[in-house]
């Protein structure tokens, strides 16, 4: 393996802890920068967005409805939403692409509230990798999550 790939790798790992760190703090406008300016976003069976601001304001409507379950649902007035990634696993690596995936749970202050796979395409950008295309797959989810399955 030559350094350029280890490079990349590392910068994907970055890439996917800077997209859910911005979307568990809500920061809607980080999480879009980590797609390329066309980006796609697309949970199977939810929602395509297509583009920075697209994903924004998909995401704006989406975010509301889950940070009103999860405030709902935890003990304090603060809705607290954590990602957790595992299972990283590097599909396809060029100099023009990378396609990856990985397992992904999403926690409230009480509990897992739903868990899935992503599967990316990123692209490099100046010294960055970005996401070309993020797709969500959403296997299960607890009794009164928001957040419905992809598959049946």
């Amino acid at each position: 393996m030559k350094v350029e790939e280890l490079v990349a790798r590392e910068l994907v790992r970055d890439r996917y802890a800077r997209y859910n760190r911005a979307g568990d703090k809500g920061r809607l406008d980080e999480l879009a920068a980590c797609f390329t300016e066309d980006g796609a976003l697309e949970a199977r069976n939810s929602f395509a967005a297509k583009g920075r601001p697209d994903i924004v304001d998909t995401l704006t409507a989406v975010s509301a409805d889950l940070i009103a379950h999860a405030t709902a649902q935890a003990a304090t007035t603060r809705p607290i939403v954590r990602h957790f990634v595992a299972s990283l696993r590097f599909d396809s690596i060029t100099p023009e692409h990378i396609e990856s995936s990985a397992y992904f749970t999403v926690f409230h202050a009480d509990a897992p509230d739903h868990w899935g796979t992503y599967r990316d395409v990123l692209v490099p950008v100046g010294d960055e990798w970005l996401f070309e295309h993020r797709l969500v797959v959403i296997d299960g989810a607890r009794p009164g999550s928001s957040a419905r399955p992809s598959i049946g």
